[in-house]
């Protein structure tokens, strides 16, 4: 089972002193900072991206409208950050797409942005109460944010989503969805509904997207999907019966590929490579797709 390797990362929610830069009461550390989906961040001559820190942004005078207590990375404190949308940036910055950021970061650092852009649109999005419409306030000592009035307490929420790669015999089910670029095909997904296992969802996605069904589902392993707050939990299954059937609309095209005619597939950012080449790996193949 393909898995991520661990790094020095601490959660956690009240910064301790050494997170203030002394004797000022202002932060310190590394900040990810967010201005909608696109993260700060300045690039070296190779192409590869740098977090800026807190000095960074009071050198460029860049302002933030909230910010958020994340951890420590090696004993430094890291932030989240929210930026206006008008804000005024350096000629040495950029603000760029966590997908673009994939490869350009360390996995320690793009992991810790992919927790940043979470709690990020959180935040931003229960200033006000879902019950009154009242606003809110931090809760002291957790990741919430209550309402004073009717004190409806909000914390970050995760949308849970099954991805599955389906093997019949040396073959794995492959589809293109109608938004995928032309020729990119993927493994098939859907979100996890009210009252649901997830292999009930596993079940329940791929006989609505391909007419299916299935035998031996088998947990793979989980990626947090911070696009905007998803966790993708990934299973393998092979096939039991059926026609592949695209009655529901969903999908552009489907079929069975094997190792010598597999089409363009997901980068390896996503878990649904990591299936796909988990596959590959146990026949003794390694995929060469970027």
């Amino acid at each position: 089972m393909a898995t991520s390797p661990p790094f020095n990362f601490l959660p956690a929610v009240e910064p301790t002193g050494d997170a203030w830069a002394a004797g000022t009461g202002v932060p310190r550390g590394r900040c990810f900072a967010f201005s909608g989906t696109d993260m700060l961040v300045t690039m070296d001559g190779a192409n590869a991206a740098e977090i800026p820190s807190w000095d960074d942004l009071r050198e460029w005078e860049v302002v933030t409208l909230r910010y958020q207590y994340l951890g420590t990375l090696d004993g430094e404190p890291c932030w989240s950050a929210e930026l206006p949308p008008d804000a005024s940036l350096p000629d040495m910055a950029s603000l760029t797409g966590l997908r673009d950021l994939y490869d350009r970061l360390p996995e320690s650092l793009y992991a810790i942005a992919g927790r940043a852009a979470q709690l990020v649109a959180w935040e931003r999005d229960h200033q006000f109460c879902g019950r009154c419409g009242n606003s809110t306030e931090r809760v002291a000592g957790e990741r919430g944010r209550r309402c004073g009035d009717c004190d409806l307490t909000a914390y970050p929420r995760l949308s849970p989503a099954i991805i599955v790669l389906i093997e019949q015999g040396d073959r794995i089910l492959l589809a293109r969805g109608h938004a995928f670029p032309p020729g990119r095909f993927g493994i098939i997904a859907g979100f996890v509904e009210p009252g649901e296992s997830l292999e009930d969802a596993v079940r329940r996605e791929v006989r609505e997207e391909v007419g299916i069904e299935l035998t031996r589902i088998e947990y793979f392993g989980s990626q947090p999907w911070p696009f905007p707050h998803g966790i993708m939990i990934g299973f393998r299954a092979e096939y039991l019966r059926g026609e592949i059937s695209l009655d529901d609309g969903e999908l552009a095209e489907a079929g069975w590929y094997g190792l010598d005619d597999l089409p363009n597939i997901p980068s390896k950012l996503s878990i649904a490579r990591r299936l796909i080449d988990d596959w590959a790996e146990r026949r003794g193949a390694v995929i060469d797709q970027p």
